[in-house]
């Protein structure tokens, strides 16, 4: 059986402080590249397979331009999202399927309620529930469709390993990690996910985050377009309030969470890093990937700061802030 690192191989990287006692601690490895993609700070182990989950969306919503479909601006924001469900949100993902022809029961993503409170509520007083389209991951399934239609390929069959549209996108992650896939697995959508280091991850969206639209390889083209379309419109990367929107709309990062503790930033100037949380829990992964970026002088302390200030961070006491989740990086 494939398997990450291991707790003995991982760092502290963030602990939970309530009024003074340190009450829980989150070890995971990280790494950092400078704007040149030289490594600058290695924590942990950075060389054993790790799962990417939806930080693995850049390259996905690349495979699927580079399959043929024509996504831009929103559109292709919204391929690379974890989106929280937003009537706005759903319009995108409307908007990526009416263009492949195709209506929300060719969508295989789970039914699921919308992360935004507000939204669901809404929901719930019209009598309705969980669907497809609000799952947060149905713009890269729209995507996929797009892609399939525009190939010519069978959409019926688009989440199968086999198909020639994961096969593709098989090859574009190995293309822009520079390493062959480690495993496959079945991500939280049902859509392929596939094994790799975190030094493979940061590899890949360092060539993302520093692509130029002029370059002569349009793999590279089309990452520089991607990148612009989700600094552009952060609302479409997560939702209003949440933590990649706020990294993005702030601090004009390129920022992408995925489940069980994993993050990929890349900062304006390039510098960009990687890390996964070795315990599954995300709620310090936005503000450990800001830390180590003001750490290596790619963000400025005092934005870092007024970010971390709108972050989910704060612990709670009898209802007024006690303590706070603070990266130890």
């Amino acid at each position: 059986m494939t398997q990450t690192f291991t707790v003995s191989s991982a760092v502290e990287l963030a602990v939970v402080e309530r009024s003074g006692f340190v009450e829980s601690r989150h070890s995971g490895s990280a790494i950092v590249l400078d704007p040149e993609g030289v490594v600058l700070e290695s924590l942990g182990d950075v060389d054993s397979p790790i799962l990417p989950r939806s930080s693995l969306k850049p390259l996905q919503a690349l495979g699927c331009v580079t399959a043929g479909a024509a996504l831009d601006g929103e559109r292709l924001a919204l391929a690379t999202a974890s989106h929280s469900g937003t009537d706005r949100h759903v319009a995108v993902v409307r908007d990526i399927l009416d263009a492949a022809g195709l209506d929300e029961s060719a969508l295989q993503c789970p039914p699921a309620w919308p992360g935004d409170a507000p939204t669901r509520d809404d929901l719930v007083r019209r009598g309705e529930g969980p669907s497809r389209v609000r799952m947060n991951c149905s713009g890269k399934h729209a995507a996929m469709l797009l892609a399939c239609t525009s190939a010519g390929w069978d959409p019926a069959s688009y989440l199968d390993p086999a198909h020639p549209l994961q096969a593709h996108i098989r090859e574009v992650v190995e293309r822009l990690t520079g390493a062959r896939v480690s495993a496959t697995a079945v991500d939280g959508c049902g859509a392929p996910v596939y094994g790799m280091s975190l030094t493979a991850l940061v590899r890949a969206l360092h060539r993302i985050g520093t692509a130029s639209e002029r370059s002569p390889f349009a793999l590279h083209r089309s990452a520089g377009t991607l990148v612009r379309a989700v600094r552009e419109n952060p609302w479409t990367i997560d939702g209003p309030g949440r933590p990649d929107t706020i990294a993005i709309e702030r601090l004009g990062v390129f920022a992408k969470g995925g489940a069980e503790g994993v993050m990929v930033m890349v900062a304006p100037d390039g510098t960009t890093t990687a890390l996964k949380v070795l315990d599954g829990s995300g709620r310090a992964a936005t503000a450990i990937a800001l830390a180590l970026l003001e750490k290596h002088g790619a963000l400025a302390a005092a934005d870092v700061a007024a970010t971390m200030a709108q972050l989910p961070l704060p612990v709670l006491g009898g209802g007024r802030e006690v303590g706070a989740i603070r990266p130890t990086v």
